[in-house]
């Protein structure tokens, strides 16, 4: 590769990654336009951006955004000029053309067209210009030849875009300087261990330590960089509630709270599918129509809230709806049809709020394009869960519903606590532990792969991580039990040797691996073998599920 391909390779990944930051700023923009149309700043940031776009577009020769950026540019003029009014018409037709020109630019990354314009784009482009030559934009909604991407879908990077992140200069310089002193007290340490005479055991330690508070230094520096607030993320769902109450018949108003709260980029990217279907939910099953609103003395206008904050080394995302609140008769209904429970009468609030995450279930009377197929809320599950998270739901009839999810600040390093079974190790994350007991001795006799202990008086299942990994040899005399908690779920993890907490640092299984029950990661430890980072979520789901059925037995 020569190295003119190389600079076109970096200025392609630089075009990217801005021109994704540049429609989601329009989109913001033309939302806020649509709310102050005689605010002239707002038409001139817009017309800022497009011009940008339509520059750099040109730059890396994708043509067909270019030329839709150019015709976007004719409508802004217009508006400008007072020759064109701000309706609503309108901006849905400005808020489509940001889906086009990704879809121009997704076809040109692709290669398709060598840069050019697909027919739907060219069709588009055609109603940009009879729009910027109307005198007022009083137009339906677009023909089928014409249709741009599903507005209600979160825009995804094309799969085979680099993840780019930016970083202060400030930081990077920092890092820098952490290196260059970790070198030099790397280079003191060698020094110390080849001359090994008239070196006390006193100074090589010192010198260890040195160089791991920069190393400590230099991580968590590095975590900090990683870190990005999560307002980006709250704003692109400004477009998809309007989308989706418009295409309800409903209205709504999105409140975001917390948006400077930092979380690392690969959980921004982790959580983004699960606030896409808790925004559809809410507004869907949640948020009344406005004459039903009115008829129960509620403002026809529904309330969203997404609020996010951080707690106990954790981001909590909350998203709060004033709506009617869960329909626990009708979740009932729909359990005892799907097998998932004999006697809707004994389902009560919360029992209805964990069946609305169970795959299948939905309250609509019908599949319609946002619900019936009982797959969002599952989703929402399966997603925090890989995340090593929790979420859990409130809801109170006529008032609202509100949805939490907690999820680590990063997903890089945790705080773990390690046990040992026969000669493995195994990690559970520390925020989960809530403590550890010995395991009563006629349980270790007994030897069964799970059981129930009486812990204070409440009963406490648990499961023997011997037997559930297969691990070879004889269990000990004497057990142990760590206490683990996910949510409101408490159960314990029966293990041989308990050697207490530290910093881990995760590492992927890797597609040989593949799925594991109960691991969620790995670990390579100071002697350098692997450790198995423990699912909570999932063995508590186990270690429940056979208490269960010892109990119905």
């Amino acid at each position: 590769m020569d190295e003119l391909e190389i600079d076109r390779e970096a200025l392609l990944a630089t075009f990217l990654a801005e021109a994704d930051e540049t429609f989601a700023h329009m989109e913001q923009q033309l939302l806020a336009l649509e709310r102050t149309p005689e605010d002239d700043e707002l038409l001139n940031a817009l017309f800022r951006d497009v011009h940008t776009l339509k520059g750099a577009a040109s730059l890396v020769s994708f043509d067909g955004a270019r030329d839709v950026a150019h015709d976007l540019e004719d409508v802004l003029e217009r508006l400008r000029q007072k020759t064109l009014a701000v309706t609503d018409a309108l901006v849905t037709l400005l808020l489509q053309s940001v889906d086009v020109l990704r879809r121009a630019v997704a076809e040109a990354e692709a290669g398709a067209g060598g840069g050019g314009a697909s027919d739907a784009v060219l069709a588009f482009r055609a109603r940009l210009a009879e729009a910027a030559r109307a005198a007022v934009a009083e137009r339906a909604a677009p023909s089928g030849a014409a249709e741009a991407p599903d507005a209600h879908e979160p825009h995804a990077p094309h799969a085979a875009a680099a993840r780019t992140l930016r970083v202060d200069v400030g930081k990077l310089d920092r890092m820098l300087n952490l290196s260059g002193e970790i070198a030099i007290a790397r280079g003191r340490l060698g020094e110390m261990l080849e001359r090994r005479g008239g070196v006390s055991a006193e100074d090589a330690l010192d010198a260890h330590r040195e160089a791991d508070r920069l190393y400590l230094d230099l991580q968590e520096l590095i975590m900090k960089a990683r870190m990005v607030p999560i307002g980006p993320t709250f704003h692109q769902h400004v477009r998809t509630l309007r989308d989706l109450a418009s295409n309800l018949g409903k209205q709504a108003r999105l409140v975001m709270e917390g948006e400077d709260v930092e979380v690392d980029t690969a959980v921004i990217e982790h959580i983004r599918d699960p606030l896409l279907h808790m925004v559809r939910n809410a507004l869907d099953h949640g948020i009344e129509r406005p004459d039903e609103r009115r008829a129960a003395g509620k403002p026809p206008v529904g309330t969203l809230t997404l609020r996010a904050f951080h707690d106990a080394g954790s981001m909590v995302v909350q998203v709060l709806d004033d709506g009617r609140g869960l329909d626990v008769r009708r979740i009932a209904q729909q359990a005892v049809a799907r097998g998932l429970a004999s006697d809707p009468a004994r389902i009560g609030p919360e029992d209805a709020a964990g069946l609305i995450f169970e795959p299948g279930l939905s309250t609509a009377d019908a599949v319609t394009e946002l619900s019936g197929r009982g797959v969002g809320m599952d989703v929402v599950r399966r997603n925090i869960e890989a995340l090593r998270g929790s979420v859990s739901v409130e809801s109170e009839p006529g008032h609202g519903t509100a949805i939490t999810l907690r999820v680590p600040l990063t997903l890089a390093i945790i705080q773990g606590f390690k046990v040992g079974v026969g000669g493995e190790t195994y990690i559970l994350p520390l925020d989960a532990v809530s403590e550890c007991l010995e395991l009563p001795p006629e349980e270790t006799r007994a030897g069964a792969p799970w059981g129930v202990i009486n812990v204070r008086g409440k009963p406490l299942p648990y499961l023997r991580l011997r037997d559930h990994f297969k691990v070879a040899g004889a269990a000990p005399q004497r057990e142990n039990v760590v206490v683990v908690q996910h949510g409101a779920q408490v159960a314990g993890v029966a293990v041989d040797v308990l050697h207490g907490e530290s910093s881990t640092v995760i590492k992927p299984l890797g597609g040989l691996v593949g799925a594991v029950a109960g691991v969620s990661g790995s670990s390579i430890l100071g002697n350098g073998r692997v450790a198995l980072i423990l699912d909570v979520a999932g063995i508590l789901r186990e270690t429940l599920r056979r208490a269960a059925a010892q109990a119905a037995a």
